[in-house]
C-alpha cells in the first residue's frame, strides 16, 4: 500500500507460488508449505532488508501460498509455449507504463490480457468523465483469487474532483467488477475478435460489431461480435454520478 506522499507504507499481500513434490494429503501438506513460508521463509528474506523496507512487514498482511492447489508441474515442462512480443507497440508506446504480460499467445482467461484491456477501459473513461486529465491504472491479482488483491490510481496531479487517487481508487473499486470473469463477459473476450488486434495494436482502436465466420468442430458457424468494446465510454454517466460530477 502507499501513502498519500506516494511512498510505500505497508504490505498489503503476498502471493507466493512454490513449485514441490507431489504428495498423498493435499490439504496438510499445502498447510505446512504455507506454514513453513510464513514462520521459516518469510522471517529469513525479513532479516536481509534495510529497516525501511523491513518495517513494511509489519502489521497485518494477506499471505496466499499456492492459492490454487498443488503446484506439481512446472518450469519448462508446464509453461513451454508461445507468447507475444511486441508489448510496448502492442499498447502505449513510450507514453504508459506496462505489466509485462504479453497479449498475443493468451487466452482471455489470463489477466496479463483481459485486466490490461479492463484498466484501459477504467482509465479511458475517468478521463472522459473529467476526473482527470491524464490517469495510471494498476491492478495486481494473485492466481486462484478473483478479486484484485490492490489497485492503484495515479493522476498525476492532473485530477479535477476534491479527492486523493486513494479515495478515486476506492470509488474506481466500487463501479467496475474487475474480476476477471467480469471482465471476459464484460468485454465478449470469448468471441473471434483477437485477429483483429494482431496488427496496428491493442489501444486506441475504434469499438464496432460486425459479423464473422468461425469453425467448432469442423463445422461453420457465425455470429456478431464486438472488436475492441475496451474502447468505449460507456461508465462516464456512472462515474460522473458516483463522484457527483454535472
Amino acid at each position: 500500500e502507499y501513502g498519500e506522499n506516494n511512498q510505500p507504507s505497508r504490505i498489503h499481500t503476498i502471493v507466493i507460488s512454490t513449485q514441490h513434490d507431489d504428495f498423498d494429503v493435499e490439504n496438510l501438506m499445502l498447510e505446512k508449505i504455507k506454514k513453513d513460508v510464513q514462520d521459516i521463509l518469510i522471517p529469513r528474506v525479513v532479516k536481509t532488508l534495510p529497516e525501511k523496507e523491513a518495517k513494511l512487514f509489519k502489521g497485518d498482511y494477506i499471505l496466499h501460498v499456492n492459492p490454487t492447489g498443488k503446484f506439481v508441474i512446472g518450469g519448462p515442462h508446464g509453461d513451454t509455449g508461445l507468447t507475444g512480443r511486441k508489448i510496448i507497440v502492442d499498447t502505449y508506446g513510450g507514453k504508459g507504463a506496462h505489466g509485462g504480460g504479453a497479449f498475443s499467445g493468451k487466452d482471455s482467461s489470463k489477466v496479463d490480457r483481459s485486466a490490461a484491456y479492463a484498466v484501459r477501459h477504467v482509465a479511458k473513461n475517468l478521463v472522459a468523465a473529467g476526473i482527470a486529465d491524464e490517469v495510471l491504472v494498476q491492478v495486481a491479482y494473485a492466481i486462484g483469487v478473483a478479486r484484485p488483491v490492490g489497485l492503484y490510481v495515479n493522476t498525476y496531479g492532473t485530477g479535477k474532483v476534491n479527492l486523493s487517487d486513494g479515495e478515486i481508487a476506492e470509488k474506481v473499486n466500487k463501479i467496475f467488477d474487475l474480476r476477471p470473469y467480469a471482465i471476459v463477459k464484460r468485454f465478449g473476450l470469448k468471441n473471434p475478435i483477437f485477429q483483429e488486434t494482431a496488427a496496428y495494436g491493442h489501444f486506441g482502436r475504434d469499438a464496432y460489431k460486425k459479423e464473422v465466420d468461425y469453425y467448432i468442430n469442423g463445422d461453420k458457424l457465425s455470429k456478431q461480435v464486438e472488436f475492441f468494446a475496451w474502447e468505449k465510454l460507456d461508465y462516464v454517466d456512472a462515474l460522473k454520478a458516483e463522484f457527483g460530477i454535472k
